[in-house]
């Protein structure tokens, strides 16, 4: 068995979305969570400048199922208005 894969997503805010960010990332998580393989799927930093979504996933299939899935694909559909940039996602 593999070791779980870490990632770190930053999501920037366009000045005056941070509610609306942080809605959209809330909704995701509650289906997230749900999806195969999904170990944690966390916001754990929320300030007006920035957003942290820490995620674990049980293996790379879980993570390539994820990022095809419809939660994610809604949550982009979601943010690209309200984004500064597209999200920052690194392995940790």
């Amino acid at each position: 068995m593999s070791d779980p894969i870490n990632l770190l997503a930053t999501f920037i805010p366009n000045e005056g979305e941070f509610f609306r960010v942080k809605l959209a990332l809330e909704i995701a998580i509650d289906e997230v969570v749900n999806e195969p393989g999904c170990l944690r799927y966390e916001l754990t930093e929320a300030t007006e400048e920035k957003l942290v979504l820490t995620e674990q996933w049980a293996s790379e299939e879980d993570l390539a199922a994820h990022g095809k899935g419809s939660a994610l694909q809604d949550l982009g559909e979601s943010l690209s208005a309200l984004l500064a940039h597209p999200p920052k996602v690194e392995r940790v």
